[in-house]
């Protein structure tokens, strides 16, 4: 026979309300600020179907239905504005996966914790700078006559390379430094997922005779596989979201067949070139983007990693 859950009296429920309260108004600033900054401004998308004048505003602009996205289509410069974005993007999520999972596998070996989180604490520190801060400092690391990766390409018989104004160069050169800035946090992820592969697989492990390599290969990244998995099909959802504080910063117009990605081209059609029609149907295309491939990565999230966002 099953128990009936005992029912909770009307003064209980009133005194848990009252005791809840606080922290539900705790709430209300927060969803204020989400409904100004998120919800009033998403009536601009209207202007993606008009031709927006500021002086006529929302109400009296011209309405040319989808001729702003065709104009999108046919500009000459969009296709490689996707591709870039889109190289950019995939290239960080593959490069932020990998190196994460072989520092934290590399501080895992450590035997010395102080020295352990010393690494720690240095690695993770680039993740609390902004890019304002970090874009200065690298045209100073990265410059070709007095930067200091520079001197060691030359010390070593090289020719100095412009990292950051040679379209070759360029899109690299955002992965690294994206990866190096972020890899911290990641790290510190994986690290927490090693604390909870089984410690007797490893006992097992070598009774059977494998090296400190195989017990790696064989049981501790099967044991973090579902975190990394997991993060993995998380990233699918930033695939358009290639970096704007990091390439705005950083980025010239030398670079802009290779370097110029959705968020910048929106920022100079719409902010500069004053195309709010334009640049508001090229935000809005890339937002269904992602809007598909965050509803896709969580469900390949619940589907591979038993793990659902919403």
């Amino acid at each position: 026979m099953t128990r009936e859950k005992p029912k909770r009296s009307r003064a209980y429920l009133h005194q848990r309300r009252m005791r809840e309260l606080p922290l539900h108004l705790m709430l209300v600033p927060g969803l204020v600020l989400v409904f100004i900054f998120h919800y009033i401004p998403m009536f601009g998308i209207v202007m993606a179907f008009q031709n927006f004048k500021p002086a006529k505003g929302f109400f009296r602009s011209q309405w040319v239905g989808w001729d702003n996205f065709v104009y999108m289509a046919r500009l000459p410069n969009m296709g490689s504005v996707l591709f870039n974005t889109v190289f950019i993007a995939v290239m960080k999520i593959i490069a932020g996966m990998i190196v994460p999972i072989f520092v934290a596998l590399m501080l895992n070996e450590v035997g010395s914790k102080a020295f352990k989180r010393t690494v720690q604490t240095i690695v993770y520190f680039p993740h609390f700078l902004s890019w304002v801060i970090l874009g200065g400092v690298l045209m100073d690391v990265l410059s070709p006559s007095t930067g200091i990766v520079n001197d060691l390409i030359r010390f070593f018989g090289g020719k100095p390379i412009y990292f950051l104004g040679d379209r070759t160069w360029f899109p690299y050169t955002m992965v690294i430094t994206a990866v190096w800035k972020n890899f911290g946090y990641d790290t510190i992820v994986y690290l927490a997922a090693l604390t909870n592969v089984d410690k007797n697989l490893y006992e097992a492990a070598a009774i059977d005779g494998a090296t400190r390599m195989k017990q790696t290969w064989h049981v501790t990244l099967p044991g973090i596989l579902p975190i990394v998995t997991l993060m993995g099909v998380l990233n699918l959802g930033n695939i358009l979201n290639a970096g704007f504080d990091q390439i705005f910063n950083l980025y010239s117009p030398s670079v802009y067949s290779t370097g110029d990605i959705i968020d910048t081209f929106v920022y100079r059609l719409g902010l500069e070139q004053a195309q709010f029609s334009v640049s508001t149907a090229v935000g809005l295309f890339k937002s269904v983007i992602s809007i598909i491939m965050v509803s896709m990565s969580n469900y390949l999230a619940g589907r591979f990693a038993n793990y659902r966002v919403f």
